[in-house]
């Protein structure tokens, strides 16, 4: 593929770069094929507290070291932990790729775990637990998809609960590192105007990771718990989840999920943000939304107005448009709107060098390959009305639906359809 480079080493690191020579800037993220889904019930939390450590400091660079090699040169760096990877990652100008990299190789390879960073690291993300359940916004989603999932550890929130994080210590935060960061579990993505080969000499300099077994872990469901969970909250309005599991990422029905999507609820055209906010008046914020995971998503739409008595109109709205869905093919108009507004979602998000480096992360730790823009986009063009008539009918059936509500002065509410 022109300017794309994938080279598997013999110790099972994968490197993966996009030379985009009309650029002069680069993005490099390494990746942890580990996430939250992963972890145990007793340790829940651990690879979110992980991937704040690994800033916290190495035998050569102090935390403020590390940021100041980075932003001393105009980059900037960051990582985020999800359910099932785990990124660290760079943007900079091209000419400091290779500080950047050496930078993150130390990082990842290097960390010291100081009692007293760990100690002060577990509060912050206590404080940012406490910010999130002040957060309608994340908490109904954090509620919906425990509650979705909780045949399996995608339930597993990615920051974990109060008890487990406060339980890791120096010793359990040592051993996961040795026995996840592992050639075999890491891949290192670049998207830029950087060259492969010096990218090879960078990873064969500055990696010393030793090969090891890979440690594979059973992903065991999470026992069975009662259908309704209560939390005590006061917000001012009601806000809503109604939702379902849905083709995963593998899915070969992941276009059409995606277009489903944005018929029915994305975008001020769709279905339901006409008929509830411009019709009605009774929302000002109402959305389809997909959470694609390696073999589910989650699949649902969200809400939010000022009384039970419009909720209970919305909900007759949003199951009245399923019923459409399901008996009557969508028309070539609103198809036609839905396939160009995902492959402009799409086209558009390569225009930055880090989603670039993303997708290609993504696409080879989903794919094991890298998938050509040109063979998504004629895939979406390929997508006919019977094909979203059936998935419809496949997807949207109330039965298999939960609902979750955050009422005023009252309580986080999850209930079956």
């Amino acid at each position: 593929m022109n300017g794309i480079n994938l080279t598997k080493l013999p110790n099972g690191l994968t490197v993966l770069s996009e030379n985009i020579p009309y650029i002069k800037s680069f993005s490099l993220g390494f990746w942890l094929n580990k996430g939250s889904r992963d972890e145990s019930p007793d340790n829940n939390g651990i690879t979110h507290l992980l991937e704040h450590m690994l800033f916290k400091g190495t035998p050569t660079r102090s935390a403020k070291k590390i940021s100041e090699e980075i932003e001393l040169y105009g980059g900037y760096i960051n990582a985020f932990t999800s359910k099932e990877h785990t990124c660290f990652y760079v943007r900079g100008l091209d000419k400091h790729f290779g500080r950047s990299f050496k930078v993150l190789a130390d990082m990842l390879q290097n960390p010291l775990f100081k009692e007293k960073d760990i100690k002060n690291e577990i509060s912050v993300i206590l404080d940012e637990m406490a910010d999130g359940e002040d957060n309608p916004d994340e908490l109904i989603f954090d509620m919906f998809e425990e509650q979705l999932h909780r045949d399996s550890k995608l339930a597993f929130p990615v920051i974990g609960n109060e008890k487990n994080v406060k339980s890791i210590s120096q010793e359990v935060l040592k051993d996961f590192h040795s026995k996840n960061f592992i050639p075999e579990n890491l891949l290192v993505c670049a998207s830029g105007n950087i060259n492969h080969d010096d990218l090879l000499k960078l990873v064969e300099k500055y990696f010393k990771l030793e090969q090891k077994s890979k440690i594979e872990q059973v992903l065991t469901p999470l026992p069975k718990i009662e259908e309704k969970f209560v939390l005590q909250k006061d917000f001012g309005q009601i806000y809503c989840i109604t939702g379902t599991k849905a083709p995963g990422i593998l899915s070969n029905k992941r276009l059409e999920l995606n277009i489903l999507s944005l018929i029915l609820g994305d975008g001020s055209a769709s279905r339901l943000y006409q008929e509830v906010r411009e019709k009605l008046g009774i929302s000002y914020q109402i959305n389809s939304f997909i959470n694609f995971y390696s073999e589910v998503s989650s699949f649902g739409i969200y809400f939010s107005t000022g009384s039970e008595k419009n909720t209970v109109k919305v909900l007759k709205v949003i199951d009245n448009e399923f019923k459409k869905l399901k008996i009557k093919e969508v028309t070539p108009k609103e198809l036609q709107r839905a396939k160009e507004l995902l492959k402009a979602n799409i086209i558009l998000s390569l225009e930055s060098a880090t989603n670039r480096m993303i997708r290609l992360a993504n696409l080879m730790l989903n794919y094991n390959r890298v998938v050509p823009v040109e063979e998504v986009t004629a895939k979406i063009d390929a997508i006919q009305p019977d094909q979203i008539q059936v998935l419809a009918n496949e997807v949207l059936n109330q039965e298999n639906f939960i609902k979750v509500f955050i009422k005023p002065n009252s309580k986080v509410i999850i209930t079956a359809a």
